[in-house]
C-alpha cells in the first residue's frame, strides 16, 4: 500500500488537527469526510482536500476508495462507529478514549485481530518523541520507583454554560463525556504506559447532575475534576486532573536514584532531571544536578501517532509490536476509568447495557 487513504468522521476542532497534521504525514492522504449534514461534510472535507462525502456509515464502510477511517464522534459513539468500520475491512484510528469502558474497547479489538485491520487509539502524547525519552530514563536512570505524579487541568468556557443549565456533549454521560474521558485520560495513560495495571484505584471525583436527567435516571452524574491513586504494591502513581482549574505544575516520577519532571502532559516537554548530589538534610533537600533532556515534538504533533498508525497499517514489524502494547496500553486505562467512575457513581449507557 504506497498511501494510506483516510476518511473521517467527525467535523470537530479535534479532527480539524488531524487533517492539518494528515497533509504533513509521509504516506497518507485524507479522500474522505463522514457527517450526519452531507453538506456539513462536504464543507468541512472540502478544506482539506477531500473529494468523496458521506451522510451513511454503511456506505463510508463499504466504500472501495477508503482504506483507513479516523473515529472523532463523541465518545459514546466510537466503539459502535470503529466496529461498523472494522466490519467493512478498514483500519480504524479512534481518538481517545478509544470507547466508554474495557468491555466495548475489548470488542472493537478483538474484531479488528479477527477481521485483519489494525485497530489503535489516537492518544497523541504516547507518540511523540519526548515520551520515549521518558520512559528510557523511567526504566534506566531513576533506578527503583517510589512515586509518580501525573496532572492536566484546564478550565474550559463550557463549564459556565453547564452550570447555567445547557446540556452539553463534553459533559453527556449518555455520550461518555465528562472531565475523566476528555482529560483525565492524558494521565491515566502515561501511568499504565509506564507501570503497566495497577492492583487498586482509589479516587474522588467532584460531580454534577447533568441538566434534563430525571432523578432515576442512572446516568445522570458527570465528572467536573478528580484525583486518583494507583497502587502498585512498590510504588503509588497519584493522578490529578479536571476542567474546572488550570493547573500549572508539572508532572513528574520519582526514582530512587533521580527526578524525571516534565511539562504539558498532553504532549509532553521540558523534561529535566534531577539526580541527588549527597545526602539530603533534615528539613531542607541536598544538592542535585539538573540535566535537561531532548524534546523534539513536531508542531503539528498528531503526525506521530499517523505515522505509527499507517507504519502498523503497512505491515511495518516494528509498528505492529508497537500497536500491540498500545492495546494492552488502552484496555489498562480503560479498566482504571472504569474504577475511578465507579468509585465516583458516573454511568455511561455502555455500562448498564
Amino acid at each position: 500500500m504506497d498511501t494510506v487513504r483516510f476518511a473521517t468522521i467527525g467535523t470537530s476542532g479535534i479532527c480539524e488537527q488531524f487533517c492539518e497534521a494528515l497533509a504533513e504525514a509521509p504516506g497518507a492522504e485524507l479522500v474522505a469526510t463522514y457527517s450526519r449534514d452531507l453538506e456539513r461534510a462536504r464543507s468541512f472535507g472540502g478544506r482539506y482536500g477531500a473529494t468523496l462525502f458521506f451522510d451513511d456509515l454503511s456506505e463510508l464502510a463499504a466504500s472501495d476508495a477508503v482504506d483507513a477511517v479516523y473515529v472523532a464522534s463523541p465518545n459514546g459513539a466510537h466503539a459502535a462507529q470503529a466496529l461498523r468500520m472494522i466490519a467493512g475491512g478498514k483500519h480504524v484510528l479512534v481518538e481517545k478514549a478509544l470507547a466508554s469502558n474495557e468491555r466495548e474497547a475489548r470488542g472493537v479489538f478483538d474484531a479488528a485481530r479477527e477481521r485483519g485491520v489494525v485497530a489503535m487509539e489516537a492518544l497523541r502524547s504516547l507518540h511523540v518523541p519526548s515520551f520515549r525519552t521518558i520512559e528510557e530514563v523511567v526504566s534506566g536512570r531513576l533506578g527503583r520507583v517510589r512515586k509518580a505524579t501525573m496532572r492536566f487541568s484546564k478550565v474550559t468556557s463550557r463549564m459556565a454554560r453547564l452550570l447555567a443549565g445547557e446540556r452539553l456533549n463534553i459533559f453527556d454521560p449518555r455520550l461518555a463525556g465528562g472531565a475523566l474521558m476528555d482529560i483525565g485520560v492524558y494521565c491515566v495513560e502515561p501511568a499504565v504506559a509506564l507501570f503497566g495495571r495497577p492492583g487498586r484505584v482509589l479516587s474522588v471525583s467532584v460531580t454534577t447532575q447533568v441538566p434534563g436527567c430525571a432523578e432515576g435516571d442512572p446516568c445522570r452524574l458527570i465528572d467536573l475534576a478528580g484525583e486518583a491513586l494507583l497502587d502498585y504494591g512498590d510504588k503509588v502513581v497519584s493522578l490529578s486532573y479536571g476542567k474546572t482549574s488550570d493547573d500549572v505544575l508539572g508532572s513528574q516520577v520519582e526514582g530512587e536514584r533521580g527526578t524525571l519532571v516534565w511539562d504539558a502532559i498532553s504532549c509532553p516537554v521540558n523534561l529535566r532531571l534531577h539526580e541527588p548530589e549527597g545526602g539530603g538534610q533534615v528539613f531542607r533537600m541536598g544538592e542535585s544536578r539538573l540535566e535537561p533532556l531532548p524534546t523534539d515534538v513536531p508542531e503539528k504533533d498528531m503526525v506521530c501517532e499517523i505515522a505509527d498508525f499507517v507504519s502498523a497499517v503497512r505491515g511495518d514489524v516494528g509498528a505492529l509490536a508497537l500497536r500491540g502494547r498500545l492495546e494492552r496500553v488502552t484496555l489498562d486505562a480503560l479498566f482504571v476509568m472504569d474504577q475511578i467512575r465507579s468509585q465516583a457513581g458516573v454511568v455511561f449507557p455502555a455500562d448498564v447495557a
